[in-house]
């Protein structure tokens, strides 16, 4: 795992990034626009910080790359430097999903069977089945709150799941402290005169 002060330094710098190649677009935003410029730009810095090494950095990759006005702001951020990790994301992206749902077919063929096979085995409904079906139910609203959690097996998604919630901590943490400090800066008068 890397280094959590290197992670936000690089997420604020291709934050910062993304924000000025937002406003560069387009001088006057509405409250909304310059909201999704923020939420735009704060997704890409943090798949990017990633390097293409998560499902889900790809997954917010692919959702943002559907618009080609983002497509812009995503080759600015990762820059010049980051050209072949910005072909693999790319790549990845388009062809992340398509290859998971194979996977998904097959095992929604294997789930039914099984739930025949147990439908006649049993028609006693014991706790392991009550709890099962409460894990299912939690796994799915858990896919659901993952970039691209829809495509991955259930272990996959818990890696995933600490590694998405890492960076978004520190994404937090970047605004937390960016919005301390802008308000101590509009209260503090030596700094306003």
């Amino acid at each position: 795992m890397r280094n959590p002060s290197s992670l936000k330094q690089e997420f604020l710098k291709k934050w910062i990034k993304g924000l000025q190649i937002c406003s560069a677009t387009k001088k006057k935003m509405s409250l909304m626009e310059r909201k999704k410029a923020i939420k735009l730009s704060a997704d890409i810095a943090m798949a990017s910080t990633r390097k293409s090494t998560t499902y889900w950095s790809h997954a917010l990759m692919e959702n943002a790359s559907k618009d080609d006005t983002n497509k812009i702001i995503i080759e600015n951020v990762l820059g010049n430097d980051d050209n072949n990790s910005k072909r693999i994301i790319f790549k990845k992206a388009s062809m992340g999903i398509s290859l998971s749902q194979k996977g998904i077919i097959s095992s929604k063929k294997i789930v039914k069977k099984s739930c025949k096979i147990s439908r006649r085995a049993t028609k006693i409904i014991s706790p392991n089945i009550i709890a099962k079906k409460m894990v299912k139910k939690r796994t799915q609203v858990l896919k659901s709150l993952v970039p691209g959690g829809e495509y991955m097996d259930d272990a996959s998604l818990i890696k995933e799941t600490l590694d998405y919630i890492i960076s978004l901590r520190v994404q937090v943490d970047i605004m937390r402290h960016l919005a301390n400090n802008a308000s101590h800066e509009i209260n503090d008068p030596k700094t306003s005169s």
